[in-house]
């Protein structure tokens, strides 16, 4: 299974989301699963690539050029695809993975798990999403997802198309339970 992660790559965080980090990481890679992610080697993506890796599993990296030559590449991935633009970027990553997690991120991280979410609700795709909610990082964002469902600018049955958990244990056992799920069409008609 490829698994991809959407993650900060600030080393300024703080050490319980890189210590989380490390932890699904570690997991993931003794379950002999595939890391797709953002092939930096920094922050949460950096942590959750070294423990991957650590544990027994392979890690793909893409990265754009721009962000390649800044000098974070992971050069210790499996592979390491360089692509044009992030929109390529993302392209590969959202083909190449069987499910979605969104780590503590900034506005990069939130801009990519938005994506696979609409793309979702869009019968797009019927992977798992998965908000990897560290220390309550996510929860002002599920308050504002309740006043979108609140005010009709989408259906709340969209709430079937995304899991929460903090726990990675919880996380994992989700993906190999998963089962797609029922998506509605998109437009209140």
């Amino acid at each position: 299974m490829n698994i991809c992660i959407f993650a900060s790559s600030s080393d300024a965080v703080s050490s319980d989301f890189l210590k989380a980090a490390g932890e699904l990481g570690e997991l993931i890679g003794k379950k002999g699963y595939t890391l797709v992610y953002g092939g930096t080697n920094v922050g949460l993506m950096g942590e959750i690539a070294v423990s991957v890796q650590k544990n027994g599993g392979k890690v793909i990296g893409v990265i754009p050029w721009f962000i390649r030559d800044e000098g974070i590449s992971n050069s210790s991935a499996d592979q390491l695809i360089v692509t044009e633009d992030m929109y390529e970027r993302k392209r590969i990553m959202e083909d190449m993975s069987d499910a979605f997690f969104a780590l503590p991120g900034g506005f990069g991280t939130l801009e990519e798990i938005f994506e696979v979410l609409t793309l979702k609700q869009l019968k797009r795709h019927n992977k798992p999403i998965i908000f990897f909610n560290t220390k309550g990082f996510y929860n002002r964002l599920f308050d504002f997802f309740e006043q979108i469902y609140k005010e009709k600018f989408a259906k709340s049955a969209y709430k079937n198309t995304y899991y929460i958990t903090s726990d990675p244990q919880d996380a994992l056992s989700y993906l190999e339970n998963y089962s797609p799920t029922e998506i509605p069409d998109k437009w209140f008609k």
